[in-house]
């Protein structure tokens, strides 16, 4: 198919490399010159303006907008509304809050530009492993973009969970799940690193742990390399970013009267890392930094250790 990718950043620049890979046709987007070159470099049409992009697509025309959640997707999309037309479909793959798109949603039907909320997970490592894609829409709007998730997607990685919303909404659990998950191992590994009289190898523990252990996930295949000597992890400040989701599944928690103590310790938990430092802190910024590419604190003050992309 033929799609536009508005923002070119981790993981808007992986995604457009994947759809090449398997032919199909993109089109880009994106406010640095540089980044459009190097979509250019691999084989994406480049537009300037949001208005260009449009202009290069066909009916149904699709665009898939990566940029940051809040007002710069919102710019974006309410901006694509009025270049679209009835039929033409509009993809969401941010972090945006479910509960946000319900004013622009009403409008976007008026016209008839379809809307898909399409939650992303895979961070740097997608372009290699594949998108897992939490996908919202109506049936229709969801078809007219159905290629293009299934070749972002890894087998058995692409669903349509429910109605447009369904797919944030479904992402921000998601990313709850994973701080309880990151906090589990972190703090288990803090409690062995205080076992002084055993002198534990941290990095060959989390080795052995992937390989027939009921603990094992990818999670901790991250956290292996993320303790490999020379890896930089001793230099890493142990101040996590609480980037939203886990804050919102924590709500919703609140809101629905579900106990969730796991997701929502895990969030205060990096409410104090501002002001505390630890090895379990130390653990939860080296995950974050190893499946998304996001920047960690040094001793130094400085910001640093962001993980390469990996290439297929």
């Amino acid at each position: 198919m033929r799609i536009g990718m508005i923002g070119l950043g981790k993981m808007g620049a992986n995604m457009t490399e994947r759809l090449l890979k398997v032919g199909h046709e993109v089109v880009a987007y994106d406010l640095s010159a540089a980044a459009l070159e190097a979509a250019s470099k691999k084989g994406a049409e480049t537009a300037t303006t949001l208005a260009e992009l449009a202009g290069k697509l066909t009916p149904p025309r699709a665009a898939w907008v990566m940029v940051p959640a809040g007002a710069a997707t919102d710019k974006t999309v309410e901006e694509l509304a009025g270049l679209f037309d009835a039929g033409d479909v509009i993809v969401d793959g941010g972090n945006s809050n479910y509960k946000e798109w319900v004013h622009l949603v009403s409008s976007l039907e008026a016209s008839g530009v379809g809307f898909v909320d399409a939650g992303t997970s895979g961070g740097v490592w997608g372009l290699a492993e594949g998108y897992c894609l939490m996908v919202g829409g109506t049936k229709e709007a969801v078809a007219v973009v159905e290629p293009a998730l299934v070749t972002l997607a890894p087998e058995g990685g692409y669903a349509h969970v429910g109605p447009v919303g369904a797919g944030h909404f479904v992402k921000m659990v998601h990313n709850g799940v994973e701080y309880g998950l990151m906090q589990a191992y972190a703090e288990g590994f803090e409690i062995m690193a205080a076992a002084d009289e055993f002198d534990l190898d941290l990095h060959e523990i989390a080795s052995i742990w992937r390989y027939g252990s009921v603990v094992r996930s990818w999670l901790l295949d991250l956290a292996e390399r993320a303790l490999r000597p020379g890896a930089g992890f001793d230099e890493i400040k142990g101040v996590v970013v609480d980037s939203g989701e886990g804050r919102w599944t924590a709500q919703e928690a609140i809101d629905r009267g579900v106990a969730a103590p796991v997701i929502s310790t895990s969030l205060f938990t990096r409410f104090a890392s501002q002001n505390q430092d630890s090895l379990q802190l130390k653990m939860l910024a080296a995950l974050r930094n190893q499946f998304g590419g996001h920047a960690v604190t040094l001793e130094s003050g400085q910001q640093g250790l962001e993980t390469e992309t990996p290439t297929p």
